[in-house]
């Protein structure tokens, strides 16, 4: 009887031990699920960050077309100011 005793309590050791390893397992792979589910999330901000540095590369390009065009539109402005003062200054000299 004590050997009947001895081995239901072994028994029940070795059954805790085996829940408790289930235990470890489903966390496991709960553990791994929400490593996965991290590894997707950061591959998508690594895709839409390089789709913003590409919309800024692109901003940046217009913002230097932009500024070409604003300096010969100055260079014109000045260009035709300095022609229009310049005529009015010979019709005021050959006026005289």
């Amino acid at each position: 009887m004590a050997t009947r005793e001895s081995q239901s309590t072994r028994l029940d050791r070795i059954e805790e031990k085996l829940d408790k390893l289930t235990e470890a397992m489903v966390a496991m792979a709960r553990a791994e699920e929400k490593i996965a589910n991290l590894q997707d999330d950061h591959g998508q901000m690594h895709e839409r960050m390089n789709r913003f540095s590409e919309k800024l590369d692109k901003i940046g390009k217009t913002v230097d077309d932009n500024h070409r065009t604003i300096c010969v539109i100055n260079k014109l402005f000045w260009v035709v100011l300095v022609a229009v003062t310049g005529s009015i200054v010979a019709q005021l000299v050959g006026s005289v």
